[in-house]
């Protein structure tokens, strides 16, 4: 199961969609995750496409975010995503939010609320896990919803094809931790 690594939820377990078609973020790819970008989170607006149990988000917002969004497309995983942040008695007050669309309406419902973010996290499920994050990047551009510091990061498979150069945004940096690799990106120029 799932589990808030640190911060003011620290040691919560998360619950997680049964079966086959939501994978969480484990402990050592969040702890890496977050270790990485842990000067980025206090204060930041954070947004976690393919929540599946919302536990990059509310990782973040245990670690002193401002603002998450969770964004998920499965209703079933909202469901869940729903339980857990009410097992942590958290809600729109808390400035968590949850919409439950696909990456890309998500993406563009925020750019037309004029919204923009310091951290973009996405998993995608793997297979699919390229193509998404292309799009993503070309909708983040060109509806400028990264702040001028702000970073993308995708986790994808290292076993599956992730061609980092048809992605138009800067490549940071590529982590490879067992089967997941974390891939960060910020604004060109």
């Amino acid at each position: 199961m799932p589990r808030v690594v640190a911060g003011k939820f620290r040691g919560i377990i998360l619950d997680a969609p049964k079966g086959d078609n939501t994978r969480p973020t484990g402990d050592k790819v969040k702890e890496a995750l977050f270790s990485i970008i842990q000067t980025r989170v206090p204060g930041s607006d954070f947004v976690d496409l393919f929540s599946g149990t919302g536990g990059i988000g509310i990782e973040a917002l245990s670690r002193g975010a401002s603002s998450v969004v969770l964004v998920e497309k499965s209703g079933y995983a909202a469901s869940v995503i729903k339980g857990n942040l009410n097992k942590l008695h958290l809600s729109e007050e808390d400035d968590i939010r949850l919409m439950k669309s696909g990456y890309d309406a998500a993406l563009n419902a925020l750019a037309d609320e004029g919204r923009k973010f310091d951290v973009i996290f996405m998993d995608p499920p793997y297979r699919m896990a390229h193509k998404a994050a292309v799009t993503a990047a070309d909708i983040i551009n060109e509806r400028d919803l990264l702040s001028d510091d702000g970073i993308f990061i995708v986790e994808h498979s290292s076993d599956l094809p992730f061609v980092t150069d048809v992605i138009n945004m800067k490549l940071n940096r590529s982590c490879r931790y067992g089967l997941a690799m974390l891939t960060f990106f910020s604004k060109n120029g």
